[in-house]
């Protein structure tokens, strides 16, 4: 049976129970942590979302609250009113901040009883994440659960402060809207009133930012919920929150230098960490060639090598029918592996390269009698004096190589580079590098549809030396993109936007949609396109993403309170689920089966 807690008001959070409070009457509330019976004393430590405190009954000063402890039991609300004391020497708990000290507890109510819970509550628990999701409330107790909410929350304030102060408005976008294509499904809401039709939520608040910048507001910024019905993984959640911005008049380098401020506000307040600026930055074809990804990891080298020029008349077959058939060669050196890696573990490497669709993975050690592998017998001393100047190796390296077409290369070495990266243990706990990837391609070929997509959404603008070649060559413009990448993640991607509807039109044209096809997906926005659009730019965070690598997490279900899983289904609600005949008939739907029956 729970207890009132009428005539009783918490002074102090469990967490601010110090030394500087020795001597003090407090009053604390929170779960019950652990109770240990020591045949006379018993102690009950007190958890609340600031942190443990250990409390003590002694039968000699109060023997009916004394008594009254021992029916108390795991994850019980209590509320307890004591004095503060002094641990004896002995018992000092040096990794807690309250470890110095105790309450000695005179009045014990028990606000509320609990279930025995499905697994500890701490942050060592041995449970399943699935058994952790199901019961979420319970999990959110765990410390290290609290710090990463605590951290969001830091984010979210920092956040809207920083942009406040540059003069950004906060301003709401739709929830209910048109569906428009922006590279992933949409999640599709059936209107009732208007039977038939469909609301999309927003993917990104895209469209509507723009047309902000078109109604005046000039600089917007939103902390916003997204959605996308995409395959998901550890850092894919079906909903999502990214920092949503927009600026007016603005070129390319003024969204970058804002960008940059923000960034490294977050970093000094949240890590204690200053980040150098500016922060590196890459082309994209830079980052392809050398680290196979566009979102490549500088916390580390590792860069791939082209070698073409050295082997363009090789006896070694594999990169000499490579380059013939205009491919390339690239290859990588790992300083050191030589004496880490045994045989297995370059056997797993070519294991690797080959599931992800490469024909192997050419290999060789440097040793001081010089290269031993299976590529050695098949290069001239000439070529094995350029591969060591090319790669400035030294005894004890392991160079892996690349042949096939540049892709296919950047796909495979980039993968490599990852693993080698691990395996080396190139990256120190607690380091970071944060740099941006410009001038990406402003469509890529689409091999199924036989058409030109776009590589960001069709509102990005291409670079003015490009646009000649928006009819006869759309593979080479490049447009005004970037994206920011933190350890091997993007964790922002933006782009000057398309303000003259002519531009609009002929990006539109190199994408295959006609004037009437692009009306009718984008009619709303081409109006106001025409009524006098300001040059405007913009920029937008995964807000999850970044709150999960500064805490050091794996997963954004571990940032977000009530994650989907995998399958973008809620262990706790058991979302999504059936709706009744009585709400399809409202909404004018019905089921069928797959099959038709």
């Amino acid at each position: 049976m729970s207890e009132s807690m009428a005539g009783l008001k918490r002074t102090h959070y469990c967490g601010e129970i110090t030394e500087a409070l020795l001597g003090k009457d407090v009053v604390i509330m929170g779960w019950v942590q652990h109770r240990r019976d020591h045949g006379g004393l018993v102690f009950i430590d007190l958890r609340d979302r600031t942190g443990l405190v250990q409390t003590v009954f002694n039968p000699q000063e109060d023997p009916l609250t004394h008594e009254k402890s021992h029916g108390v039991r795991a994850e019980y609300v209590l509320a307890l009113v004591g004095r503060v004391r002094k641990r004896p020497d002995d018992m000092v708990n040096p990794k807690l901040a309250t470890g110095s000290v105790e309450v000695l507890i005179r009045e014990l109510r028990v606000l509320n009883e609990a279930k025995t819970p499905p697994f500890v509550v701490e942050d060592h628990a041995d449970a399943t994440e699935g058994v952790r999701l199901r019961h979420r409330y319970l999990d959110l107790r765990r410390p290290s659960v609290l710090r990463n909410f605590t951290l969001r929350h830091d984010v979210a304030k920092i956040t809207r402060d920083y942009f406040s102060g540059l003069g950004f408005l906060e301003v709401e976008t739709p929830v209910l809207t048109k569906s428009t294509p922006e590279g992933a499904r949409d999640y599709l809401v059936p209107s009732r009133v208007n039977r038939g039709a469909f609301f999309a939520l927003p993917q990104s608040p895209q469209l509507f930012k723009q047309l902000l910048m078109m109604g005046g507001i000039d600089r917007y910024c939103q902390i916003v919920k997204c959605f996308r019905d995409e395959d998901l993984r550890a850092d894919r959640q079906p909903e999502f929150t990214q920092v949503d911005l927009e600026m007016s008049f603005v070129s390319q380098e003024d969204v970058i230098e804002v960008l940059e401020g923000y960034m490294a506000l977050v970093f000094e307040r949240t890590l204690g960490v200053a980040l150098e600026r500016p922060f590196p930055r890459l082309t994209y074809d830079e980052a392809m060639s050398r680290y196979g990804t566009d979102r490549p990891d500088l916390r580390y080298d590792l860069a791939m090598v082209d070698l073409g020029h050295l082997f363009k008349d090789s006896k070694a077959q594999v990169f000499a029918e490579a380059l013939r058939t205009g491919g390339c060669v690239r290859a990588i050196n790992a300083p050191g592996a030589g004496a880490k890696f045994s045989r297995k573990q370059l056997d797993d490497l070519v294991a690797l390269a080959i599931s992800l669709g490469a024909k192997g993975l050419a290999w060789l050690r440097l040793t001081a009698e010089g290269f031993q592998g299976p590529l050695a017998k098949f290069l001239g001393e000439a070529e094995k004096a350029a591969l060591i100047g090319a790669l400035k190796a030294s005894v004890g390296d392991v160079v892996f190589f690349g042949a096939d077409a540049p892709d296919m290369v950047a796909h495979v070495l980039g993968q490599i580079r990852s693993r080698l990266a691990e395996e080396l243990g190139l990256v120190g706990e607690g380091t970071h590098a944060l740099s941006w990837v410009t001038d990406f391609p402003m469509f890529e070929f689409d091999p199924q549809t036989k058409r030109w997509a776009a590589k960001h959404h069709p509102f990005t603008a291409p670079r003015d030396e490009d646009l000649p070649f928006l009819a006869s060559d759309p593979g080479r413009v490049r447009a005004l993109a970037y994206d920011l990448v933190l350890d091997g993640s993007e964790i922002g991607g933006g782009s000057i936007r398309i303000h003259d509807p002519g531009v609009q039109a002929l990006v539109f044209g190199a994408l295959g949609l006609g004037p009437e096809e692009a009306r009718e997906k984008f009619g709303f926005f081409l109006d106001a396109l025409g009524y006098g659009t300001p040059p405007h730019g913009g920029c937008a965070f995964g807000l999850d993403r970044l709150v999960m690598i500064l805490a050091g997490a794996t997963s954004l279900r571990d940032v977000i309170a009530f994650p989907k899983t995998q399958k973008a289904a809620c262990p706790l609600t058991e979302a999504p689920g059936p709706a009744s005949d009585h709400q399809l008939l409202e909404l004018g739907l019905r089921l069928e089966r797959a099959d038709g029956i």
